[in-house]
């Protein structure tokens, strides 16, 4: 046995004596399903934030905790007796050999482009199958049924503009996009001056008070509250940013990670420049944020 057969050997045996009713874990006898599944989220977020750190030691421990996700979930489901965590490695085994037909089956591709054709086509024949559908009309009903609602918000926007597209509901350019872009915001912008209005005609209202509340998202992604139309109009707006990034070849999930960590690391400079100075944070005027923000910016590209 290979020494990766001997260590998952060794790590599915202890998943098997943490949830052994007889002198287990505790905690992880209590777990389900429901409870596990955000730490599974969880570790795979950290696995991408060790990645970006380039640390191959993190990298490793994180991505170590990621299969035991994976051995946690498999356990579980054993014990229901739907399968086991050999039958979650034949199933990808199986669906990798078979989206893989150039490397596979002989099929030569000659092109990135016409590999990805090939992959998405597999892909919706597989959830074509899976719903049963004996045609296209039936297989696009079911375009985006199986895209994720677990998802973060901005990479579930993503793939469902993607989806959707492939079966030609998009713009054509990305002029169009850009296009649908200054359209949201200008109905954001009526959005927000119909709101103001509506608060200057309320009786007892703080005379010039531009305080907006949260707007609660209720049932499957229903904005309520009073703030509800604004909401729902800056939701559009990010929604079309997303499908812009698409058109643009970009990542929105890593473009967005980007501009957090540049964020970061020059406020963390502004924090330094004005520590260095004697000065307090909070007594800062917006102009003096501002001269902090350009020389954090300029000592970066320095």
């Amino acid at each position: 046995m290979s020494d990766a057969l001997t260590s998952l050997r060794a790590l599915l045996d202890i998943m098997s004596r943490l949830r052994d009713p007889n002198g287990g874990c505790p905690w992880d006898l209590e777990q389900t399903f429901s409870t596990i599944a955000p730490y599974t989220i969880e570790e795979a977020y950290e696995v991408a934030d060790a990645i970006e750190g380039g640390e191959p030691e993190k990298i490793r421990d994180e991505l170590g905790d990621l299969l035991f996700q994976v051995v946690f979930h498999a356990r579980m489901a054993e014990e229901k007796g739907w399968f086991d965590f050999n039958g979650v490695a034949e199933a990808i085994a199986t669906k990798l050999i078979h989206r893989h037909p150039h490397v596979f089956a002989d099929q030569k591709l000659e092109t990135h482009a016409a590999l990805n054709r090939q992959w998405e086509d597999l892909k919706e024949r597989e959830r074509a199958a899976k719903a049963g559908a004996a045609s296209s009309a039936a297989a696009a009903s079911q375009v985006l049924a199986d895209v994720p609602r677990a998802l973060p918000a901005l990479t579930r926007a993503a793939k469902l503009g993607k989806r959707a597209a492939r079966i030609g509901f998009d713009w054509p350019d990305t002029a169009g996009v850009r296009a649908k872009i200054e359209e949201e915001l200008r109905e954001l912008e009526e959005a927000l001056h119909a709101s103001a209005g509506s608060r200057d005609g309320e009786m007892g209202a703080p005379a010039g008070s531009a305080t907006l509340g949260v707007a609660p998202v209720v049932g499957d992604g229903d904005v309520r509250g009073p703030n509800a139309a604004i909401a729902e109009e800056f939701g559009d707006l990010l929604f079309t940013l997303v499908n812009y990034s698409r058109h643009l070849n970009l990542d929105p999930e890593g473009a967005l990670r980007a501009a957090n960590a540049k964020f970061e690391r020059r406020f963390a400079a502004m924090e330094s420049l004005a520590r260095n100075r004697g000065l307090d944070l909070k007594k800062l005027s917006p102009t003096d944020w501002d001269g902090l923000w350009t020389q954090a910016k300029t000592l970066e590209k320095a």
